[in-house]
This record gives C-alpha cells, sequence and structure tokens, in this order.
C-alpha cells in the first residue's frame, strides 16, 4: 500500500525511520509531504494513496471524494472537526485518531495557565523587568478553589486530577457521567458549575451542541473574579463575547490556547486586544513527549488497521 505522510509528525528523522520500518519490511511504502491547505496540492499529492496520515491540517472533503484509492485516514489528533467525515463515510473511508496522546500535555498547560492567571505572572514579570513593585496584582492561591470542568472526558480527568492535587474542589458537567468521574468531581449542571467555579475549563470536542457554547449569556452567569480557561478548540466559545466579558469585568480572566481559526493570528483577533487574556498559539497537545507518543499511535493505528482490527475508531 502506499501510504502519504501529508504532514510532519514533529518527530525526529530517527524516530520516523523506526516507525516505518516494519511497515516498509512489510512491502509497503510512504510518501512525505509539508502541510498544505491548497487544495489541488493536496489532491495531487494523495489521489493514488492507499491511507492518508494527517495532524491537525484541514482535510476538506474535497480533496477525500478525489482520492479514489483511498482506504483509511490516519489522523494524529484527538479532534477530528478538521476532517471532512462525511466524505470519508460516503466513500467507506475508515478513519482512527490518536486519542489519549495529549492527556497529560493538555492538562499540564491548563494547570500552568491557572497558576499564571491567580498570580498574575504576565503582569508582575513586566513590572519586574520595568524596576516596578507588586503593587496592586497580588495574586490568589489555588488551594480551596473550585473548579469547574465541561467535559470530563481522558482530558478533563487527568485536570481534574492536578487540580485536585492542589487541593481544590471539582465540579463537573458532562453528558456521560462515569464512575471514575464521581471519584474526582461532582457531577452538576451547568448553571451550577459556571456559578459556583472560581476556574471554568473546557474540555469538549467541537461538536453541533458545543458550538458557541460559552456566550455571553453562560459568562454572565460565572463570578467576577472567575476565569476561563480554552485548551478544547476555539468555536466552543463565542470570541466577541469573551473579549466583551473582559473588558466589561464580567469575568476576571482568561487563558486561550485555541481560536477560530489557526495561528497565525489576525493582529485584529479580538482576544488579543482585550483585558486580562492569557493567549498561547495552540500549544497545549504539543510537547517532546507528546509528540512521540501520537506518533506511536498513529503507527499502531496503521498496523492494527492493515490487520482487520482497527483501533481509535472514528468512522
Amino acid at each position: 500500500m502506499k501510504i502519504a505522510i501529508m504532514e510532519s509528525l514533529a518527530v525526529s528523522d530517527q524516530k520516523l525511520a523506526e516507525l516505518k520500518k516494519p511497515f516498509e519490511e512489510a512491502g509497503h511504502t510512504f510518501v512525505e509531504y509539508e502541510k498544505s491547505t491548497d487544495v489541488p496540492t493536496l489532491i495531487a499529492e494523495a489521489k493514488d494513496a492507499d491511507v492518508m496520515v494527517i495532524a491537525n491540517m484541514p482535510m476538506p472533503a474535497e480533496v477525500i471524494r478525489a482520492c479514489e484509492n483511498l482506504k483509511f485516514i490516519d489522523v494524529a489528533f484527538t479532534g477530528v472537526d478538521h476532517v471532512g467525515l462525511d466524505a470519508a463515510k460516503e466513500k467507506n473511508v475508515a478513519v482512527s485518531n490518536a486519542s489519549g496522546y495529549s492527556n497529560e500535555a493538555v492538562a499540564e498547560l491548563v494547570l500552568g495557565m491557572a497558576l499564571s492567571l491567580s498570580r498574575n505572572l504576565t503582569a508582575v514579570e513586566r513590572r519586574c523587568r520595568d524596576g516596578a513593585t507588586k503593587d496592586g496584582l497580588v495574586g490568589w492561591e489555588l488551594k480551596g478553589k473550585t473548579v469547574g470542568i465541561i467535559g470530563l472526558g481522558r482530558i478533563g480527568t487527568r485536570t481534574a486530577e492536578l487540580f485536585k492535587a492542589f487541593g481544590c474542589k471539582i465540579l463537573a458537567y458532562d453528558g456521560h457521567p462515569s464512575e471514575q468521574g464521581r471519584t474526582l468531581a461532582e457531577y452538576v449542571d451547568m448553571d451550577t458549575l459556571l456559578a459556583e467555579s472560581d476556574i471554568v475549563t473546557l474540555h469538549c470536542p467541537l461538536i453541533d451542541s458545543t458550538r458557541g457554547l460559552i456566550d455571553a449569556a453562560k459568562l454572565a452567569k460565572m463570578k467576577k473574579r472567575a476565569v476561563l480557561i480554552n485548551c478544547a478548540r476555539g468555536p466552543v466559545v463565542v470570541t466577541q463575547d469573551l473579549a466583551d466579558a473582559l473588558d466589561n469585568g464580567v469575568i476576571a480572566g482568561a487563558g486561550i490556547d485555541v481560536f477560530d481559526k489557526e495561528p497565525p493570528l489576525d493582529k485584529t483577533e479580538p482576544l488579543l486586544n482585550c483585558k486580562n487574556c492569557l493567549v498561547t498559539p495552540h500549544v497545549a497537545f504539543a510537547s517532546k513527549e507528546s509528540m512521540v507518543l501520537r506518533a506511536e499511535i498513529v503507527f499502531d493505528n496503521l498496523a492494527s488497521w492493515i490487520k482487520g482490527e482497527q483501533k481509535n475508531i472514528v468512522l
């Protein structure tokens, strides 16, 4: 089979060669390309591939429909909202994701954002460099605070574990409560979570029911001293509503790693131009360790699919 790696998997050449070796020994061939968003280029690169490996680059339905030999899309990412799944379903193309690779990386960045926001790290560092003092910027501790987690899946669960270690009370909102979740968190309705939490962190997928989930009405239910963290998907939050809420003191701060579009962002992006917003360019999933684990999961998915034992099934 021909396997097209459509973008870098962010591991060393040595690691990639190690992962490819057993497949090449079995007679399969690999081609590798630079990331692209140009549809004609993507079609030309993948048109005769049996397998397509992508990470978080968009893979439009138009490209999938043009790939006559395509049988499997191996997604090196947890979310798959960037993949033309309708087209894959039409063509009976199997799709797997890399679920679980970034649990630790995302949870740790969320905790880091919470610590940075609670202690005003960006502002106090600037003060220090400017030869000034901490006056007016004394922060607060995580211990004893209430953390509301929207989406208590694998990443949400790991996030809960880390916050619990800091002495936080954990509330959770999830459409599918689990027994494991009950050992970490108290399941509550959305309004209760928003009203009682000092930190609200999002760990839900981007689907029709979560698009625009956090809007002006939801933000108004939060404590004025609360902070919102989004390391899930940008469109789960209504961007302008959040920017307005920050500028008008509806909530105290936000930590945002994901946006309506992938970085680089336009300088007019509202969340780059509002008060008390810590921003990072979609880095939550990316650590040295998570990139290696992700590649290993992708190639394990490939081996399992070839054997007829598909794992991490999306389609």
